[in-house]
């Protein structure tokens, strides 16, 4: 078999078989095929697109291209979760802590940020002494015995999505539904869970600007979760604007630490309560969604999820006064209030540049090797839909330089569209697909 022949047969648009896929990664992953003709590769798929099963084997080759996380010694149903990224997006601190007070076992692998999406470990590493550098039989024991285990992707899940990503991102490549779903699924699927929930983010914050494109990738991942045997369901979520009102580290775990006691912004605790029920009926532990919504609405209540956040933090080595007290997080030096030029209703904030913003600030990394603040970030003050009079707040700057506070101040006003018509509402939740 020749990379050649594969080439030359997707370019003009023909079907790779089981066999061509396994042999491409295979070959790529040891080394034995150049960037180039996998670059040639890349570009004919882009163009002449995948079938379905052509995804779902890229997708099975790519898992098997390295480890897959064994969790059968953990009991019950494992369900995932994974968000396409965002602007705010502290659905996971949130999530993960009411569903496993119910009893199912959350067991999950998490990245870094990078750029103007932040990672849940950066996020997590708030926590005074917190570590992701747990060992797999501690992961797994963590999970048996409170529920929730986090730790960090490892070298070895599907070594292959990580070279093939390299290169795409370099060639102008990324942008394929079956490139971009594969990779996502891949890593998914070899870390083990039996099911997963697919947060599919939309709008200008998102990767996928516009419903129609969002919906293409989420019945993809759908698809290749089906077809590889994991029950998965993806839910399509508004990020035309900024999720909650914190963007930044240890500022989003304080967010999320008021939404566990009740007080959190209502968008994030409802994207939350949408994602956990499907996680909770994947689990089989509720028999609708409505039931499983109340079931995750009762562990707030009753103060259960606040309880098992403080026991996953404690597992990892964090300090737990920290969430008891979230005034003991790491704070900014500076905090300065950004006052509206304008008056009328906010109809959109540019998500991405708000969170390119915070990025800058220090909150976020342009490069992997970026050391970030976890105390600076951006704190909003008003959301689409609110009435703005001039000089009214529309965002806190918490900034640990002085001299980086101009710039964010008019990034923030520049990227607020203030009207005197209220626009259209736009949903939180656009659909979910099964």
């Amino acid at each position: 078999m020749r990379m050649y022949d594969l080439i030359i047969k997707k370019r003009n648009g023909g079907e790779l078989s089981t066999e061509e896929i396994n042999f491409f990664i295979d070959s790529y992953t040891k080394g034995n095929i150049p960037d180039y003709q996998v670059s040639a590769l890349m570009m004919a798929i882009y163009f002449q697109k995948m079938n379905m099963r052509e995804t779902s084997d890229l997708t099975m080759a790519m898992v098997h291209s390295g480890d897959i996380l064994d969790l059968s010694r953990i009991e019950g149903v494992k369900v995932d979760k994974h968000s396409t990224g965002g602007v705010g997006d502290t659905t996971s601190l949130v999530l993960t802590p009411m569903v496993a007070a119910l009893g199912i076992p959350v067991a999950k692998m998490s990245g870094r940020g990078l750029g103007h999406t932040g990672g849940t470990i950066d996020k997590l590493e708030s926590f005074e002494g917190f570590s992701i550098a747990i060992t797999e039989e501690q992961f797994i024991n963590n999970v048996n015995t409170i529920k929730l285990a986090i730790m960090g992707q490892t070298a070895d899940l599907a070594p292959a999505d990580k070279k093939l990503y390299a290169l795409r991102d370099v060639t102008g490549t990324v942008d394929n539904i079956s490139l971009i779903s594969s990779s996502i699924m891949s890593k998914k699927i070899a870390a083990g869970a039996d099911c997963i929930v697919l947060d599919v983010k939309v709008g200008d914050g998102a990767f996928m600007k516009c419903f129609e494109d969002a919906k293409r990738l989420a019945e993809a991942m759908v698809n290749i979760g089906k077809n590889v045997g994991k029950e998965t369901i993806a839910v399509i979520s508004d990020m035309d604007q900024p999720l909650g009102l914190a963007v930044g580290n240890a500022l989003e775990v304080r967010e999320a630490i008021d939404t566990l006691k009740g007080n959190g912004p209502q968008d994030l605790l409802e994207l939350c309560l949408t994602i956990g029920s499907m996680m909770v009926l994947l689990a089989r532990k509720a028999s609708n969604a409505d039931e499983a919504r109340q079931m995750l609405v009762k562990t707030i209540e009753d103060g259960s999820a606040l309880n098992k956040l403080k026991e996953f933090v404690a597992a990892q080595g964090g300090r737990t006064e920290q969430v008891d007290n979230p005034e003991l997080l790491p704070k900014a030096r500076h905090i300065v209030e950004v006052k509206s030029d304008r008056a009328g209703y906010v109809t959109k904030i540019h998500a991405q540049n708000i969170g390119l913003a915070a990025m800058e600030l220090g909150a976020g990394r342009a490069a992997k090797e970026d050391v970030i603040d976890l105390a600076v970030g951006i704190v909003l003050n008003k959301k689409r839909g609110d009435i703005v009079a001039i000089g009214d707040t529309l965002a806190y700057i918490h900034a640990g330089n002085e001299s980086r506070v101009d710039k964010a101040y008019k990034d923030i006003l520049a990227n607020y569209e203030i009207d005197i018509k209220k626009g259209k509402d736009i949903p939180l939740i656009y659909d979910v697909v099964k």
